[in-house]
C-alpha cells in the first residue's frame, strides 16, 4: 500500500442515516433498485449497518469488489429495538428548528414512470412531480420520512410536462444514487473545506438570486477525469450538494442541526481514501477539526472530521489499496 495519499484516489463512499425499522427501509431502497452490498452486525453494541447501492449493468461502481471502493452508497444504521418503540421517530432534517441534512437524490431513466411506480406501490411524496412550479423534480418519502429527490437522467427533461415521458416504462436497474444534500451556513467556508481539505471538485453551481439561495455540486471525478463541461450532473453518482441560503453567514447565532445531537437522524457522509494514516496526517497538517482522530477510542480504522457546520465526515480506508477488509 502507498505510504502517501492522493486526493485523486478519494471517493464519496456513502451517506449514513438512522432508521427505525431496517426491514421496511431496506425494502424501500431495494424497490428503488438498490442492492444490499454489505451488512455489518455489531450485536455486542446492539446495532447493525446496511450498505445499499446500485449494481445494474450500467452502474459506475458495478464490479468493485470492495464496498469502500464505491461511490453513492447509502448506509442505514439500525439501533436494536427502535422498530418496536411506537414513540421512536428520526429527525429528517427538514423541520424547524432541526434543519440541516436535506435529502438524498436518485436519478432515473423516465421520471414520470418512476414516480408513478412509487405511488402505485403505496409510497408517499413530499412533492409530486406535477406539484408546484418545478415540474421536473419530485420528492418521495422513505419509511422514516427522509426526503428522496427524484430527477431525470435525460438531459433537458421537462418532467411532468415532457411528452417524451408519456407511455414509457421505467427500469430501476438504470437508476443512480446521484447526490446527498446538506444545508450550509457559509458557502465560502464550506466550499474551501470540501475542495481544499477533502479534495473534491466543484461540478456545478446553480444560483437562484430571486429565491435567495445557491446550490453547489461537488464530487470526485476520478484520476485522469474532468468535471462535466456542460454542467449536466444527473448521470453521476456520489455527489455532494451544498445548499446556501443568503445571509445565514452574517448571523452569528445561526446554526444548522448536524443530525447527531438530539433529535437524531442523518449521521455522516463518508470519504474513502487510498492511505488512511497518510490522509489523516494530511488533514492534521491542514488544521482540520476532528470529531474522532484515528488514534482515539477502540476503533482505530475510522476517523471523523468536522466540516464548518459541524457535520461529521467519516474517513475510511479504500480496501482496494490496502488489500484487506476494514471490518
Amino acid at each position: 500500500m502507498a505510504t502517501t495519499t492522493n486526493t485523486n484516489n478519494y471517493k464519496f463512499n456513502h451517506s449514513m442515516i438512522r432508521v427505525k425499522d431496517p426491514k421496511a427501509s431496506v425494502k424501500f431502497y431495494e424497490f428503488l433498485g438498490m442492492s444490499l452490498v454489505k451488512k455489518l452486525e455489531f450485536p455486542e453494541s446492539k446495532f447493525d449497518l446496511y450498505f445499499l447501492g446500485y449494481d445494474g449493468a450500467g452502474a459506475p461502481s458495478r464490479g468493485n469488489s470492495s464496498t469502500f471502493d464505491r461511490q453513492g452508497l447509502i448506509e442505514l444504521t439500525h439501533n436494536y429495538g427502535t422498530e418496536d418503540d411506537a414513540a421512536y421517530r428520526v429527525n429528517n432534517g427538514n423541520a424547524e428548528p432541526h434543519r440541516g441534512f436535506g435529502h438524498v437524490c436518485v436519478a432515473v431513466d423516465h421520471i414520470r414512470a418512476a414516480c408513478r411506480r412509487l405511488e402505485d406501490a403505496g409510497y408517499g411524496f413530499q412533492k409530486r412531480l406535477a406539484d408546484g412550479r418545478m415540474k421536473h423534480i419530485a420528492f418521495a418519502l422513505d419509511p422514516d420520512g427522509y426526503w428522496v429527490e427524484i430527477i431525470s437522467r435525460r438531459p433537458g427533461s421537462k418532467g411532468a410536462d415532457d411528452p417524451e415521458e408519456q407511455g414509457v416504462e421505467t427500469d430501476p436497474g438504470t437508476y443512480r444514487m446521484n447526490h446527498t444534500m446538506i444545508r450550509v451556513k457559509d458557502a465560502e467556508k464550506s466550499l474551501r473545506f470540501y475542495q481544499e481539505v477533502l479534495g473534491m471538485s466543484l461540478f456545478r453551481t446553480v444560483e437562484q438570486p430571486a429565491a435567495k439561495f445557491n446550490l453547489y455540486f461537488l464530487g470526485y471525478p476520478g484520476a485522469g477525469k474532468e468535471v462535466p463541461r456542460d454542467g449536466f450532473t444527473a448521470d453521476y453518482e456520489g455527489l455532494l450538494e451544498l445548499t446556501w441560503n443568503y445571509g445565514t453567514e452574517k448571523d452569528e447565532a445561526f446554526r444548522y442541526h448536524d443530525g447527531n445531537s438530539e433529535p437524531q437522524g442523518f449521521g455522516h457522509i463518508c470519504v474513502s481514501v487510498d492511505n488512511l494514516e497518510a490522509a489523516c496526517s494530511r488533514f492534521e497538517s491542514l488544521n482540520a477539526s476532528w470529531k474522532k482522530r484515528l488514534t482515539d477510542g477502540r476503533m482505530k480504522n475510522v476517523a471523523f472530521l468536522l466540516d464548518p457546520d459541524g457535520y461529521w465526515v467519516e474517513i475510511v480506508q479504500n480496501e482496494r489499496f490496502s488489500g484487506k477488509d476494514n471490518f
